[in-house]
């Protein structure tokens, strides 16, 4: 189905691959009467052209982007727009737009949700941005209705930020890029790789585009393909999907770990302009007459088979028809991955699920901004048109992405048809992506058409002892096993004729509700706050040598975001930086929250002035054996905090939490044998904590130890690439730490303490 290219290769006239090697330029000679460099060629690329367009630095190996617009959902707005207003915020200086589709039930014990959404209303007539109250959409159905333009970049602070489909290159990152930009700063990365997806081919009956975006992600994540470069997708394929269809793969090019995405575009993408009302938005896009890719993915739609991807990873991916026949085995590998992602902390197995030879689901989900499209709701109403979902454990629930949307399911009798099976049909929601709604029951497995399936996105408890798991599918394959009654069955295993219904697009919707200040800002409004909002705690510059404590040690191959900070229920925290800290890695390591806060304490006796070697034993027992070799070391002068050391941290979700909560809990640092994807590192820089690697291989420390880093301080503004650190033992004991790449800016952020404190000065 996907075969991965072992080199380069050449673009030509956007059909034809040729892969570097020795005899390439003679057959591109020979093919096109030309000589053309790599460099050159790739200049060629989509992905190049749109990042020249938008770079302000005349350095186009060191990019410097200014985006056109901006979008933040409900969960994240509130953090960003603090941020930018303790360092100066009067207006924000581009399209802004709050969506409110997140945190739209009722609070659980945190912020109440309306107190945010008028939070973000206040703001955005303040300042001048765009609110979409809750349920009308979520934030990227939206985006792509109103804000997508071809050529255009957006910047999100939700990982899933892609509409490259609509010829949009747009880059999910953390609340602190996003406070940059609103601070008219610029976002900041080296040169991407770009990477060929080279569509041939046409999906066959049944098969649609999370089969197609699970089948890429299976064979590119675990490789690392394309880690942090572009995916542009060219070939002939392309015409051969519908603009709904491109949009679904494309939604999910994030699990990939890829740092963007642009598609070619043509006439179905100009219809989707037009149809939206915005045709003056579209333009063609495609690749140069010969382009330069750094690799490419051979995608042969046609061989394409309906997917499942089973807990606890979008990568974890078999054909529906490769789990059926091999089904047993499968679900003992599941249970072995369950023993890494859940520490053994609850029993799991799904053998249980196995009933007369196949699986059976308790629970199928279609939603948000992977399933909840015009297309994938149709055609799932017209599987299950005429039958039941049956009167048992199974149920089944269909979260349309935007009112327009449901508002047209409801014109044209799908709404009608689902609802009839025994199906609900819920408003625009993100809920079952991160673990916020439609919780199953304890043991229970579910399969959705969402963006993730790890551990806790779907609610679970396990500090209760409770646990359920996701599988990702296809809404076509979710509701042919809907109308088979909960037993799990591939869409081309039914009998179905689609009907393709057209799409109308009714923006009055949108007119009647959403507030738009049209870039006008009103300095007089008051901003809302309720009582659970509060402003970031207060950072203190980097000291020139520090003093941390290792407070949590995870061997995980990958470690998500989700598990350093879970989403879900804790997410009604999200508007008190210190309330949500408590949460931080609370079903990963329990005990990291009151390790943390110990050295936070003692770090606070140092600012207060008073000698943190008198409340504390085990700081005292470091700083002693660290004063017998440095003996001119000044304690005072010497910050206290906290690390974590994560084989491969920063698997998904673009939240800058998951950073800031260790800082505010006292944290200095990750440590790491690399991370998972840029927005974890840029979100940890931000907050001022020090993205340290250490090689591979046996740790020189563990969990309790104490490690000091003398000329913390000095590594940083000297650009030095590697600093020696000490276990703090009986004696201490040397180790390297590497820093990695920083930009100017950045190293001073952490010098600063944080990017609030850097804006300050």
């Amino acid at each position: 189905m996907i075969k991965l290219g072992t080199a380069g290769a050449w673009l030509l006239n956007g059909n034809e691959v040729v892969e570097d090697g020795p005899d390439a330029a003679a057959v591109i000679k020979s093919k096109t009467g030309r000589n053309v460099s790599k460099e050159d060629a790739s200049k060629e690329t989509m992905a190049y052209s749109i990042l020249e367009k938008h770079n302000t630095s005349d350095n186009m190996d060191k990019l410097k982007i200014r985006f056109d617009k901006l979008t933040s959902h409900d969960i994240t707005f509130v953090g960003i727009i603090q941020t930018a207003r303790a360092s100066g915020l009067e207006k924000f200086p581009m399209p802004y737009v709050l969506t409110n589709c997140h945190n739209s039930l009722c609070a659980v014990g945190g912020t109440i949700n309306e107190d945010d959404h008028m939070f973000g209303l206040s703001c955005a007539k303040k300042y001048g941005g765009v609110y979409v109250p809750p349920h009308q959409a979520v934030i990227h159905q939206f985006a792509r209705e109103m804000l997508a333009e071809c050529g255009a970049m957006i910047l999100g602070s939700d990982s899933h930020t892609r509409y490259g489909a609509l010829g949009t290159m747009a880059i999910g990152e953390g609340g602190g890029e996003l406070a940059k930009q609103l601070l008219n700063k610029t976002y900041d990365v080296a040169m991407p790789g770009v990477v060929a997806i080279y569509l041939t081919g046409e999906p066959m009956k049944g098969v649609g585009p999370q089969d197609v975006a699970l089948a890429i992600i299976g064979a590119v994540f675990g490789n690392g393909y394309v880690k942090n470069k572009v995916m542009e997708f060219v070939g002939p394929g392309v015409s051969n999907l519908s603009a709904d269809f491109r949009i679904g793969i494309d939604v999910m090019t994030t699990e990939t770990t890829c740092l963007s995405s642009i598609w070619r575009t043509d006439e179905k993408v100009k219809e989707f302009y037009e149809v939206h009302g915005r045709g003056e938005c579209y333009s063609e896009l495609n690749p140069g007459d010969i382009a330069y890719y750094d690799g490419v993915v051979y995608v042969d739609l046609s061989t394409i088979k309906p997917m499942i991807a089973m807990p606890f990873h979008p990568s974890n991916v078999y054909t529906i028809e490769e789990l059926s026949a091999n089904l047993m085995d499968i679900l003992d590998d599941v249970e072995k991955r369950a023993v890494v992602s859940l520490d053994n902390k609850v029993p799991f197995t799904l053998k249980d699920k196995v009933r007369n030879g196949k699986l059976y689901v308790e629970q199928g989900i279609i939603a948000g901004c992977a399933g909840g499209g015009f297309e994938n709701i149709c055609a799932a109403a017209d599987i299950l048109k005429g039958r039941s979902i049956g009167a048992d454990e199974f149920t089944l629930s269909v979260y349309p992405a935007s009112t327009p949307i449901y508002a047209e399911l409801a014109r044209n009798g799908r709404l009608a048809d689902l609802m009839t099976t025994g199906a609900i049909v819920k408003t625009a929601f993100c809920g079952p992506c991160f673990g916020a709604g439609d919780t199953p029951a304890n043991n229970a497995f579910s399969i959705r058409h969402s963006t993730r399936n790890f551990p806790n996105r779907e609610g679970s408890k396990l500090q209760n002892g409770q646990i359920a798991s996701v599988a990702l599918m296809d809404a076509r394959s979710i509701a042919a096993t809907a109308a088979n009654k909960g037993y799990l069955t591939a869409a081309t295993d039914v009998d179905v004729e689609f009907t393709n219904p057209t799409y109308h697009f009714d923006k009055t919707i949108y007119e009647n509700r959403v507030f738009d200040s049209k870039g006008v800002a009103d300095p007089s409004v008051e901003i809302k706050f309720g009582p659970n909002i509060k402003d970031w705690p207060e950072q203190v510059a980097l000291t020139d040598n520090i003093l941390l404590k290792v407070v949590s040690e995870i061997h995980d191959p990958v470690t998500t975001t989700d598990e350093l900070l879970p989403s879900g229920e804790t997410s009604s925290y999200r508007s008190n930086p210190l309330g949500l800290a408590e949460f931080t890695l609370s079903r990963k390591d329990p005990d990291y929250v009151g390790l943390a806060k110990g050295m936070r304490a003692a770090e606070e006796v140092r600012r207060s002035g008073a000698c943190p070697m008198e409340s504390n034993d085990e700081v005292k027992r470091a700083f002693t054996v660290i004063k017998e070799a440095y003996p001119e070391l000044k304690v005072s002068d010497t910050e206290i905090g906290s690390t974590i050391f994560a084989v491969k941290p920063g698997d998904g979700s673009a939240r800058e939490q998951a950073a800031s909560c260790q800082r505010v809990l006292g944290g200095l640092a990750n440590i790491a044998n690399e991370y998972a994807t840029k927005r974890y590192r840029s979100n940890l820089i931000n907050w001022g904590l020090i993205p340290f690697i250490i090689d591979e291989g046996e740790l020189p420390f563990k969990n309790g130890d104490f490690i000091f880093i003398p000329g913390a301080a000095a590594a940083i503004r000297d650009k030095i690439s590697e600093v020696k650190a000490y276990v703090v033992k009986d004696k201490l004991n040397e180790f390297t730490l590497k820093i990695g790449e920083l930009t100017d800016d950045e190293r001073q952020i952490i010098l600063d303490g944080c990017l609030i404190n850097y804006y300050r000065h």
